[in-house]
């Protein structure tokens, strides 16, 4: 990155020529990518994995254990980055997504596989925050819509090349190709990092780190999710496991609170909730994380399992989705960009997600596989409307000294939300699909023998009759989830329609928008006096690097 990237001031700082973003640029796409790509990529390979590594009741976790380390992750490479700087925070990211790339690749069963994807999640939470946070750093907000909507495209391409490549490893080489890929591609990143970012030398203060908040924000975070992964299904909602990780997640949730309002630097500074806008993005982005990620974990293996498709197909079932949502992305992106006007687009798309829903709830076990796919293009196009332009009003909410802390807490609770989805999801299937199997099967689910060993191939060497009962009760367990998931959508609209359009920056300059509704209180000018002091201890050190 050339110094003029690098370089900002108090004020208004001229933005960088095109071929240096679009330089910077190629490095932030391939991280993200990498990303994006390790969240999908096991979905169609994960009934193989899982039955060839005898662990179908821990399935839930090879995606959730990801999930749940780069949730963590996220507020700390958000405030870290705004301390030190952001170019050795995306080395070590995409290093430690590498390292667990390999302990997962050479796995010998469920718990070192477990292992790998946490380690690459200490990894992968980094990649999205940074990525975001440097664009934010060298590109003013109004032109960053169409930077921002590439990068929901990139996702989008993610979603379908993951569980089309997962499939086509599982059947053609080896399941284990899931986590080689990320070898080369991520000394493509650091090499692109290396070359392309170039922040100049500066003295910065020592960052005082708020080692407390971190191991807080990570116990509360860890008994969310294993309270709402284990209870129904392991445990009873009454047991004692389930009601002590209850009682944790709040008690370290009040603690962390109590810390944040003492802390010298905040890893998530309370006044980001004193903002309008940031609080309705943030709540909304937590609600799509859920219907998101609840459906992309499952959805591969659905197809798999009850179309009765190979890993391959099933892969390929999931372009509509990606069809619709990365043109959707980059549209949107270049709209905001050209008009200034964004408070539209989140709304339509909740509302769109909520019919995708609906209709994903109507599935039946024996209609066509273009229907289906119908309903997830459906359902991208409602994610191509929200997902970037979400991320793009929180960070024009806030200056450019807090826009890693800022964009790292909106995407903390998004990933909240996944965990959530992915995890709640996870075990109301799991739970409907073992009472049905018991209901419908002739002997019970026992006559299946070993239940954790199941896979499609191993479903389509079964009698017809017992094939009909294995699929109809896969249908009848996870179609109802999504009809649970249409009145979250439909919050997520009620909060959207109460954003303010505050006009998008055109410099990068260090200073938030104001939101009209805070103008003239005293609310506003004690959110801004905080936001400065903040800005002042956090971003001072750190001022002229982009990184």
């Amino acid at each position: 990155m050339s110094d003029s990237i690098a370089s900002h001031s108090t004020g208004a700082t001229e933005a960088p020529d095109r071929r240096s973003i679009l330089l910077v640029f190629v490095g932030l796409m391939t991280a993200m990518l990498l990303s994006a790509l390790d969240q999908t990529i096991f979905s169609t390979a994960l009934p193989t994995i899982v039955g060839e590594l005898d662990g179908v009741d821990h399935m839930l976790w090879v995606t959730t254990a990801y999930i749940l380390a780069a949730t963590i992750m996220m507020p700390v490479y958000g405030k870290v980055g705004d301390l030190i700087g952001r170019k050795p925070l995306f080395i070590v990211a995409i290093t430690l997504f590498m390292i667990g790339s390999i302990v997962g690749g050479l796995s010998q069963g469920m718990t070192e596989l477990i292992v790998g994807r946490a380690i690459q999640g200490l990894g992968g939470g980094g990649l999205m925050i940074l990525s975001q946070a440097i664009i934010a750093d060298i590109v003013p907000a109004r032109e960053r819509g169409r930077y921002m909507g590439v990068m929901g495209g990139v996702f989008a391409l993610a979603s379908v090349v993951g569980p089309l490549l997962g499939g086509w490893f599982t059947e053609s080489v080896s399941w284990r190709w899931c986590m080689w890929i990320n070898i080369p591609l991520g000394v493509l990143a650091i090499i692109s990092a290396i070359v392309f970012l170039h922040p100049p030398h500066t003295d910065r203060a020592k960052p005082r780190l708020d080692i407390a908040g971190m191991v807080l924000i990570a116990v509360a975070s860890a008994a969310l999710v294993l309270f709402t992964s284990w209870g129904g299904g392991q445990y009873d909602w009454n047991s004692p496991v389930i009601v002590s990780l209850i009682a944790l997640t709040v008690l370290a949730g009040v603690a962390f609170v109590l810390v944040e309002r003492r802390a010298a630097e905040p890893i998530m500074p309370l006044m980001l909730f004193r903002r309008r806008n940031f609080v309705l993005t943030t709540s909304a982005g937590l609600l799509m994380g859920i219907a998101m990620f609840g459906t992309l974990a499952y959805m591969p293996t659905y197809l798999q399992m009850v179309a009765q498709v190979d890993a391959t197909v099933a892969g390929l079932l999931m372009i509509p989705m990606m069809g619709t949502m990365l043109p959707t992305s980059i549209i949107v992106g270049r709209r905001v960009s050209v008009t200034g006007r964004y408070k539209a687009f989140p709304a339509v798309g909740a509302v769109v997600i909520a019919v995708a829903m609906y209709l994903l709830s109507t599935m039946a076990f024996d209609q066509p596989i273009w229907q289906t796919c119908l309903y997830l293009a459906v359902f991208g196009a409602g994610l191509g409307l929200q997902m970037q332009v979400l991320v793009l009003i929180v960070q024009n909410t806030f200056p450019l000294s807090m826009v890693g802390t800022a964009t790292a807490a909106n995407n903390y609770f998004r990933q909240i939300g996944a965990s959530l989805g992915a995890a709640v999801v996870g075990s109301i299937f799991t739970s409907n699909l073992i009472s049905l199997l018991t209901e419908r099967m002739p002997g019970g689910a026992s006559s299946l023998g070993d239940a954790n060993s199941i896979t499609p191939g191993a479903v389509l060497d079964l009698p017809q009759d017992i094939q009909d009962v294995i699929v109809s009760s896969y249908n009848d367990a996870l179609t109802p989830v999504f009809l649970y998931i249409v009145p979250l959508s439909l919050l997520s609209l009620a909060l959207l329609l109460f954003v303010k359009e505050v006009p998008l920056r055109t410099t990068l300059d260090r200073e938030p928008a104001i939101e009209p509704s805070h103008m003239d209180g005293p609310d506003y000018l004690e959110d801004e006096r905080d936001s400065r002091q903040s800005a002042g201890t956090s971003g001072a050190s750190e001022r002229g690097s982009a990184t």
